[in-house]
Order: C-alpha cells, then sequence, then structure tokens
C-alpha cells in the first residue's frame, strides 16, 4: 500500500519538474523613468509615463497621461492629455484635460489647460491659461459663402 502512493507522490514531483514554467508577458499600466535616469532631448510615448528621473528637453505626449513623481526633475515644455505634478517642472505645462498639482509640486511656467487643480502647499510661478481642448477641425462642417445662407441667416436673427 505505501510503495503505490509513493509512487504516485513520485510520478507528481516527476511531473511537476519536467513542465515549463509559464512566462506570461504583463501590460503595464504606465512606463516609469526611474529616478537615477537622465535624459536630454525629446521624448513621446503612446503610453502613460512617470518621471522619477531627470529630463531636459521637450515632452509631447498628448493622448496619454503623465506624471512627475516627488523625485523628478523636469526642464521641458510639456504636453500631455492628464499631468500630474508632484515634483519640480521648468517649463511650460499643457494639459488638454486636467493640471493636478500635488503639495509637493514646484512649478516654473506657464499653464495651459481646460481644468486645474492647485493642493495647499504646492508652488507656482506663472500664468495660467484655462481654454477648453480646440475641436478637431476634421469634424467642422464647412461654412458655406454664398450670400443666400448669409440673408437666411440674418432673416432668422432680426425677428
Amino acid at each position: 500500500m505505501f510503495k503505490k502512493s509513493d509512487n504516485q507522490d513520485e510520478s507528481k514531483s516527476r511531473t511537476s519538474v519536467r513542465m515549463t514554467p509559464n512566462f506570461d508577458v504583463r501590460t503595464r499600466s504606465a512606463s516609469v523613468i526611474g529616478p537615477t535616469l537622465r535624459i536630454k532631448g525629446e521624448l513621446s510615448a503612446n503610453e502613460d509615463l512617470i518621471i522619477e528621473g531627470e529630463i531636459e528637453g521637450k515632452i509631447a505626449h498628448q493622448d496619454k497621461n503623465l506624471t512627475v513623481g516627488k523625485t523628478g526633475r523636469v526642464k521641458a515644455d510639456i504636453h500631455a492629455q492628464q499631468v500630474e505634478i508632484l515634483g519640480q517642472v521648468e517649463g511650460d505645462i499643457r494639459g488638454d484635460d486636467i493640471v493636478k498639482l500635488a503639495p509637493t509640486a514646484e512649478v516654473h511656467g506657464n499653464i495651459h489647460c481646460a481644468r486645474i487643480a492647485m493642493e495647499d502647499g504646492a508652488q507656482f510661478s506663472g500664468m495660467i491659461s484655462m481654454e477648453q481642448k480646440a475641436a478637431d477641425p476634421t469634424s467642422i462642417a464647412p461654412v458655406d459663402s454664398d450670400e443666400d445662407d448669409d440673408a437666411d441667416q440674418q432673416s432668422s436673427f432680426a425677428g
């Protein structure tokens, strides 16, 4: 009786040894530039980005979210969908949706955004321009320049 169960245990252990490990590739929700990295130049990506290191140049990240972490130091103009600053930024920031400044944020530059959230303690020097994201020019119907259309429009407003 013991021999049979020992054989079963032995066959199970041999089977598990023969199995190849499963190396599933995990998709990341964001790329991270670590605190020891320094990058000079133009940076663009098609995924969310977290900056904990140093960047100098230009960051074009229009369709995704960008976070400058507490250890992040950026000397660049930034353009992203959503921008969250916890570290230091020297340069203009354009957030198509929102720009958020955490209490640890230190920003020297202008901010252009549709919405802004600035927490108590955030340091900011510059100008803020709030504007809605411009409409896509291909989605706007062309306007006819016919005089008849102008006359129709004027008469509808007069009465």
